[in-house]
C-alpha cells in the first residue's frame, strides 16, 4: 500500500481513445437507474443517436425535444426539479425507444450530488475502516447511492465512461462505499432530508497532475505518448534484468520447509552458497529486482560476548514492505503484517542467543510496489543491553522463494489520463460540489513539488469549475492527516509544505477544508478513522455550502506580534474559545526562529484569547511555526468544539490562512 516507484510501463493500446461509436440512442452511464439528479438546478441530460434525430426526454410530466448533430451527440436541459423521487426519466427518438417495462431509467432520485474524488484516502472503503462490520449493518439506507468509476486512463479526453452503475445503500453494499464519502453522506442526509448521490471517481496513489486537464498541465499529447513509449521501453529492460538475476534460481517452489514442518531457511545453520549478496536497507526495485513482488529471504549475522548474550538484546531491523517473521537462530523473535513503513525493533531473549555468530533470518513478504528491507541505515542495529548501538547495514545474504514480476503501472502519475477518461466524461452532469482528498503522493515526492502544489492545486479547481460553467461551484477537500512518512529532514517537511498549499487554495470562493492532523495514524498513510473525517467535511459543507451557522474550523492564525523575548498570537475562533486537548493552558507543538530562521522547540501558554510563544534561548524571535512536520501528534491546541487549530508557520513565504467560505 505505497507508491514509491514510479517509472514503469504503461498500456498505450488501453490509453489511446477509442473510436466513436455512436448511430442507436444511447446516453452517458450515469443516468442509468437508480440515479441521483441534483436538486434545484436546470438538469442536463446528453446521449448519442443517430445524427439528425429528434430525442424527446420526459421526467415527471416535463418534455423537452433535442436534436442530435452531424456527430449524434444530443443535448438537452429538463427544468430544475426539487428533491423527491423515485421518478422515471424516459427517452424516446421514435425509432428505438428501449425501455425497461414503460420507462428507460427508473427508480432515479433528486436530491444532492456530490462528485468524491482523489487518491487511496478517498478510494479506501467502509469495509476497511474503523467499526466496519457495525458500520455496515446499520447502513440501510437507499436514498444515499454509489456510482463508483472504475480505474480508467486515456491520452486523449473520452466521452463515456468505461464501466460503472448506481448502487444503494444497504447492509450488503455499503462495505465498497468510499468511506469518506459515505460519512459525508450520511451528516448531509441528516441536515438536508434528501437523497445523496456519490460519484466516486478515486484511484489511490494518483497525482493531482493526473487528474488536471491537458491544457491546464500544459500537456502536448504528442510528447505525452512518445514519452510513454519510451517509459514502456525502459520498463522492458529493467523486467529483462530482473529475469536475468532471478535465473540463478530456476525453480522456485515457496518456503522451503524441514521435517518438522518449519521454515528451513530460518535455520541457525545453513548452505547459503545458492544465495546471492544484497544491499541492505535498499528496496528491492533500486538493488537489480525490479518490479518483483512476493516472498523472498535475508540471512546475516551478528556476534555477541557471553554477557550481552546472557543479558538478551535488542534488534532494529529497518523498515520492511510489508510484511516480515524474523528469525534468531532459528527461533521467532518478532513479526509484524502490512506495516511497509513502520520500523521493526524486536526484543531477543537470552534463550535465543549465544556467544559467538548468531544468525538472524528474515522472511519478507512484499504484497505490490517497492519491497524489502528498507529505511535509514541507522534504523539497522543490534543493541546489547545496557550498550551501544552496532550497526547491522551492509552486505547480507537474499533468496527469493516465490516472487513473480508485475510491471509498474504509472498511469495514475502520469500527466492528464484519469481527467481524460474519469472526469472529462462526467463535464456536464449537474453537482451539488467536489470533495477532494489527494496530495500524499505529492507530499512523497518531496518539498519542490509540495511547494508546486499551491498553484497545481488552484488551477485544478478553477478549470474543473471551468468545464462545469459553474464559477462558484463548492469545492471541499480533507487537509493531510498526520503520518510518519519518512520524508522530514531538518530544512525542511514536504507534508507540512503541502498542507500550506491546501489551505492556499482557501483564497478561491466557495471552498473549504478540514484539518485531520489530530485523527491520522503514525504507522500508516490509511487511518481507519474515517468517521471524524466525514463528519468534518459536512461541517466545511454545511458552512460554506448552505450558510449554517455551525463551528466548521478549528482556531486559524490571524497575526502574530513581539513584544520582548515573546510572541504573542491571535487567532480566528468562530467565537469559540482556545483550548488544549487534554485540558490545562500549556500547548505543545510549537517552534520559534530567530533571525537566523533556524527553529527551536518553543513553550507557549494560552492568555485570555491569545497564545503566547517563547524560548529562553532567543531574545529577539521573528517567526513561528506550529504543528510544522508530518506527523504533529504533540500539537494539541483546539477550540471548546474539539477541532485542532490549523498548522501555520508566520514567515513572508506562507499565504495568510483564511477561514472557510
Amino acid at each position: 500500500m505505497k507508491r514509491l516507484v514510479l517509472s514503469g510501463a504503461l498500456s498505450l493500446g488501453a490509453l489511446l481513445p477509442l473510436a466513436t461509436q455512436a448511430t442507436t440512442l444511447t446516453l452517458p452511464r450515469l443516468f442509468s437507474p437508480g440515479a441521483v439528479l441534483q436538486r434545484d438546478q436546470p438538469m442536463r441530460v446528453w446521449g448519442w443517436d443517430t445524427p439528425g434525430s429528434r430525442v424527446k426526454l420526459g421526467f415527471d410530466g416535463r418534455h423537452v425535444v433535442a436534436v442530435a448533430d452531424a456527430q449524434g451527440r444530443w443535448d438537452a436541459t429538463l427544468p430544475a426539479h426539487p428533491a423527491g423521487g423515485p421518478y422515471a426519466l424516459d427517452v424516446d427518438d421514435g425509432y428505438q425507444h428501449r425501455r425497461v417495462g414503460d420507462v428507460l431509467v427508473g427508480d432515479v432520485l433528486v436530491g444532492d450530488v456530490w462528485l468524491c474524488s482523489g487518491q487511496s484516502n478517498m478510494e479506501f472503503m467502509v469495509s476497511e475502516g474503523r467499526d466496519a462490520a457495525a458500520e455496515e449493518a446499520k447502513a440501510n439506507d437507499p436514498s444515499i447511492r454509489q456510482f463508483k468509476i472504475p480505474h480508467a486512463a486515456s491520452t486523449a479526453p473520452l466521452k463515456r465512461l468505461q464501466g460503472g452503475s448506481w448502487v444503494a445503500a444497504s447492509p450488503s453494499t455499503v462495505g465498497q462505499f468510499s468511506a469518506v464519502c459515505w460519512f459525508f453522506a450520511r451528516d448531509m442526509q441528516v441536515r438536508t432530508h434528501v437523497p445523496q448521490g456519490l460519484v466516486n471517481s478515486s484511484w489511490g496513489g494518483s497525482s493531482i497532475e493526473a487528474w488536471t486537464s491537458a491544457r491546464i498541465g500544459h500537456v502536448g499529447v504528442k510528447a505525452l505518448v512518445a514519452s510513454m513509449k519510451t517509459a514502456t521501453a525502459a520498463e522492458t529492460a529493467k523486467l529483462d534484468r530482473t529475469r536475468q538475476r532471478l535465473a540463478r534460481w530456476p525453480e522456485q517452489h515457496g518456503d522451503v520447509m524441514d521435517a518438522a514442518g518449519k521454515f528451513a531457511w530460518a535455520a541457525a545453520k545453513l548452505d547459503e552458497s545458492s544465495w546471492a549478496n544484497i544491499a541492505v536497507p535498499a528496496y528491492w526495485e533500486t538493488v537489480g529486482y525490479y518490479d518483483m513482488d512476493g516472498i523472498a529471504w535475508y540471512r546475516t549475522q551478528f556476534i555477541l560476548s557471553a554477557d550481552e548474550a546472557r543479558h538478551g538484546v535488542t534488534l532494529g531491523l529497518g523498515e520492511i514492505d510489508d510484511s516480515d517473521r524474523s528469525y534468531v537462530n532459528g527461533r521467532l523473535i518478532g513479526q509484524t503484517e502490512r506495516q511497509w513503513n513502520l520500523q521493526r525493533v524486536y526484543k531477543v531473549p537470552a534463550a535465543a542467543l549465544h556467544a559467538g555468530n548468531n544468525t538472524l533470518a528474515i522472511r519478507v513478504d512484499d504484497l505490490d510496489d517497492g519491497g524489502g528491507i528498507h529505511g535509514p541505515a541507522s534504523e539497522l542495529y543490534v543493541q546489547p543491553q545496557d550498550g551501544a548501538r552496532r550497526t547491522l547495514a551492509g552486505t547480507w545474504h537474499f533468496h527469493p522463494a516465490a516472487v513473480t514480476l508485475v510491471p509498474t503501472e504509472t498511469r495514475e502519475v502520469t500527466p492528464t489520463l484519469l481527467y481524460n477518461a474519469m472526469i472529462h466524461p462526467l463535464e456536464g452532469y449537474p453537482l451539488r460540489g467536489v470533495v477532494w482528498y489527494q496530495g500524499e503522493a505529492n507530499a512523497l515526492d518531496g518539498n519542490r513539488n509540495a511547494l508546486a502544489y499551491r498553484d497545481q492545486f488552484k488551477a485544478l479547481i478553477s478549470s474543473w469549475r471551468a468545464a462545469w460553467k459553474q464559477p462558484r461551484l463548492p469545492f471541499l477537500w480533507v487537509q493531510l492527516a498526520n503520518f510518519k512518512a519518512g520524508e522530514d529532514t531538518a530544512d525542511s517537511s514536504p507534508w507540512a509544505g503541502l498542507r500550506e498549499s491546501q489551505s492556499a487554495a482557501l483564497a478561491l470562493p466557495a471552498t473549504g477544508q478540514a484539518v485531520t492532523i489530530d485523527i491520522g495514524s503514525t504507522e500508516t498513510i490509511h487511518p481507519t478513522d474515517k468517521q471524524d473525517v466525514g463528519h468534518r467535511l459536512a461541517l466545511v459543507a454545511r458552512h460554506v455550502v448552505f450558510g449554517d451557522k455551525v463551528v466548521d474550523a478549528g482556531p486559524v492564525f490571524h497575526a502574530m506580534r513581539v513584544d520582548g523575548a515573546k510572541a504573542v498570537l491571535s487567532f480566528d475562533t468562530q467565537g469559540e474559545a482556545l483550548a488544549v486537548r487534554g485540558g490545562g493552558r500549556t500547548v505543545r507543538g510549537f517552534e520559534m526562529a530567530g533571525g537566523d530562521g533556524h527553529y527551536l522547540p518553543a513553550q507557549a501558554r494560552i492568555e485570555g484569547a491569545t497564545v503566547v510563544v517563547w524560548n529562553a534561548m532567543l531574545r529577539h524571535p521573528v517567526a513561528v511555526r506550529y504543528a510544522w512536520n508530518e506527523d504533529p501528534v504533540d500539537a494539541n491546541l483546539i477550540d471548546h468544539a474539539g477541532l485542532p487549530a490549523w498548522p501555520f508557520r508566520t514567515t513572508k513565504l506562507a499565504a495568510p490562512m483564511q477561514m472557510p467560505r
